[in-house]
């Protein structure tokens, strides 16, 4: 499948992972039928569960009273997006606040994505998950804090993260900042693809009443100048010094 395209000026990258049926180890079948009657045509009955593929997932995952996926404004699903390559930590690190300060936190504004990876990349959810051949980088209480001080809408995650390590890094991360009505973003791909760390994302979930997580067609945009641009702190002291 293509996973890069070219669209007059803006490269377009799919950061979805792809979805087969026929090899989904997670919930994922159609059912494909003709209507038959005077206008005979096709529909199909999906059955698949909230949590498939590449997904967005709500507060409602982890709270009854917290906010499902249409209670959620559409801008946080979409918007400027860093991407954090977290390449100088030990293989099954903690990432901690001052590794994202020292890898990107100039860079990251209040509302932006910021996309989490590091090369120690597997596929998630499979029989290595939390074997001995499991590198991956680790998140925890500390580091969503961090997250939840740069008032971030979404944390997305590469192969190189992993998102289920242990019960108390996984519900802390993700109860403080779903407590804050920010997103998850599980699992992308083709983050190599990418030419730029920052660029206009885009991850619409399914409007449905009571879903807690959606399967989402994620990607990218690069080259829209207002999303792409990295703040240039030092001209912005010198401005602000001049008045």
């Amino acid at each position: 499948m293509m996973s890069v395209y070219q669209m007059g000026k803006l490269r377009v990258i799919d950061l979805s992972k792809p979805l087969d049926p026929a090899t989904e180890t997670r919930r994922c079948s159609l059912f494909r039928f003709n209507t038959g009657g005077p206008i005979p045509d096709f529909h199909t009955h999906m059955d698949l569960m909230s949590h498939l593929g590449t997904h967005v997932e709500a507060p409602y995952h982890h709270h009854e009273d917290w906010p499902d996926v249409p209670s959620l404004p559409l801008t946080c699903f979409m918007g400027r997006a860093v991407y954090a390559m977290i390449s100088d930590l030990e293989p099954n690190s903690h990432i901690m606040p001052a590794d994202m300060e020292r890898n990107c936190g100039a860079k990251i504004r209040s509302g932006d994505i910021v996309i989490l990876d590091s090369p120690y990349g597997i596929e998630p959810f499979t029989a290595m998950t939390n074997t001995d051949k499991d590198r991956r980088l680790c998140i925890g209480r500390e580091v969503a804090e961090w997250f939840a001080q740069k008032e971030v809408k979404c944390v997305g995650f590469g192969d190189g993260v992993s998102i289920e390590n242990s019960y108390e890094d996984v519900c802390a991360f993700h109860d403080i900042l779903m407590a804050k009505n920010i997103v998850f973003l599980e699992v992308i791909k083709n983050l190599d693809k990418l030419t730029t760390d920052i660029f206009f994302m885009s991850y619409s979930p399914l409007p449905i009443k009571g879903l807690d997580s959606s399967p989402v067609r994620a990607y990218a945009i690069e080259g829209i100048e207002e999303f792409s641009k990295q703040r240039n702190i030092a001209k912005e002291i010198r401005l602000c010094q001049a008045k």
